[in-house]
């Protein structure tokens, strides 16, 4: 009988060991750095908790743990007509993290599904009230202006988006020609514009010089001088020049009044 008495008592206070362990094992629990624990009480929001260790008040107690890190959000390619009626494929990615661990939990079922299908609304929206060459060429703004729209909606939700970044707008291979024409189109007409600038500021330069001319007599035979030494410079033995006496010129015109 004394050989069965520590057998008796292992088999007594296992249970009790038992239910020492699984005590301990529903109250404590560690969170990371990273981690937040949100805590209800009989099913009411109690406080937030973490990181380190907790100790809980075991099937009175119950956490929702949440991840404070940065999340990076794929946001599905959307179909987007623009503006000037063009349909184009945008997608983009969205970076945001949670702020207030309560609100992420309490106000909203999926935080992050959540965020997703508001981006991709968000995206559609946005886009479509701009031309296609805005969202290839002010595609900063464009960030900018989704970041903050999202931001702003996800505030309730203890969500801080923190950026927006538009990946790809792709479009038709026949708009890809159009754009193409046009781009060509736009730089034949600024070519166009330069060109007659150039002219208009080369004919105001040479009223300008026509004028100081006039005033100076002396001043226009030191240009056709400067102009025969240029052309005897080119060594060009087709050119034959006549020099042409200016004061001849003004005796003629004396001779006829």
């Amino acid at each position: 009988m004394d050989n069965l008495s520590p057998i008796m008592d292992f088999g007594f206070f296992a249970p009790l060991l038992a239910l020492v362990v699984l005590f301990l094992w529903a109250a404590i629990k560690i969170l990371r750095e990273y981690e937040r624990a949100v805590v209800f009480t009989l099913g009411r929001f109690t406080g937030v908790r973490g990181p380190g260790l907790i100790i809980l008040i075991p099937f009175v107690q119950q956490i929702v743990r949440t991840d404070l890190r940065t999340i990076v959000l794929d946001v599905p390619t959307q179909d987007v007509i623009s503006k000037d009626n063009v349909s184009v494929k945008v997608n983009a990615v969205v970076y945001f993290r949670v702020v207030d661990p309560q609100s992420a939990i309490i106000q909203v079922e999926n935080f992050a599904e959540a965020t997703s299908e508001l981006a991709q609304t968000t995206l559609r929206s946005v886009l479509g009230k701009h031309e296609l060459d805005e969202m290839l060429s002010e595609r900063d703004k464009l960030n900018e202006d989704l970041q903050e729209i999202l931001d702003k909606n996800t505030d309730a939700w203890g969500i801080k988006v923190a950026n927006v970044e538009i990946k790809h707008v792709d479009i038709d291979e026949s708009m890809v020609r159009a754009t193409a024409r046009q781009a060509e189109a736009e730089r034949e007409r600024r070519a166009k514009i330069i060109n007659a600038e150039g002219e208009h500021q080369a004919a105001a330069r040479l009223l300008d010089a026509a004028r100081v001319l006039a005033k100076a007599p002396q001043a226009m035979q030191l240009r056709y001088l400067s102009t025969l030494n240029v052309l005897a410079n080119e060594q060009n033995s087709s050119t034959i020049i006549f020099p042409f006496p200016m004061d001849l010129g003004e005796w003629f015109r004396k001779l006829n009044a």
